[in-house]
């Protein structure tokens, strides 16, 4: 079985999501996370992950979106299957004018995490070290989206108590990410699509879904000397883990 944690089938994507789905379920993805990344996609997760037995969610407000009105009273009425608050973060490289809003907010959503005692689902753009400055005030457990930093970075977010999510970009030609994962053990991964961005080679410059999280398993089993199925167990494990699936 394999789960990707992080993926948005929102209707703004996808026409078909239930096609999305049962094509995920075909590739052995019977679990996803949905994510979302403002007020409005945070309501649509929260409806899929009643609507699907194999869907969870995780809601917030993504840092590009810090400027948007969001209704922080959506924290209230949560159902089980909301596994994490995200994604939440610091993006510097689409908002850096907007960084001390984004501060805010960032803080504000890691306090809500805090008090429901949720993990988070971290986005960080180039702001590594404002990222792990403000993240080491708080007792907050989680993943840490699409990493793609260096080995020292790596090693501070595991120590951090934090997982890191491996998507497509790791199959990416000119990326370095796939030099310094034999150093970082499979207990400390998770693999995600991010879809429908981030589609994995040989899918590039197609839409990404769900399925596609095949591909990215094949290829950590090269660089791991593992069978698939190694990876598939020891990855799930880590997303129940982390998430309380």
């Amino acid at each position: 079985m394999l789960i990707d944690s992080h993926c948005h089938v929102l209707k703004e994507y996808y026409n078909d999501i239930p096609e999305v789905l049962a094509n995920a379920k075909k590739a052995n993805v019977n679990i996803i996370i949905n994510s979302a990344y403002n007020y409005l996609s945070s309501l649509e997760v929260l409806k899929t992950t009643t609507e699907f037995s194999n869907v969870y969610g995780t809601i917030g407000l993504h840092p590009e979106n810090c400027l948007e009105n969001f209704d922080y009273n959506i924290f209230n009425n949560l159902n089980n299957k909301i596994v994490a608050i995200g994604e939440i973060g610091l993006d510097y490289h689409y908002g850096k004018e907007k960084k001390e809003e984004q501060i805010i907010v960032f803080k504000k959503q890691l306090d809500i995490a805090t008090s429901l005692n949720l993990p988070v689902v971290i986005h960080s753009r180039d702001a590594t070290m404002d990222t792990i400055e403000i993240l080491s005030n708080y007792k907050v457990k989680g993943v840490i989206h699409s990493f793609s930093g260096s080995l020292e970075t790596a090693k501070k977010y595991i120590s951090m108590g934090f997982l890191l999510g491996i998507n497509g970009v790791v199959t990416f030609k000119n990326c370095k990410l796939k030099e310094i994962l034999p150093f970082i053990p499979l207990e400390s991964i998770i693999l995600e699509t991010d879809s429908p961005y981030l589609t994995p080679t040989p899918y590039r410059g197609q839409k990404n879904e769900p399925c596609h999280i095949k591909e990215i398993v094949t290829f950590l089993a090269h660089i791991y000397n593992v069978d698939v199925a190694q990876i598939a167990e020891i990855t799930s494990k880590n997303v129940k883990r982390v998430f309380d699936i």
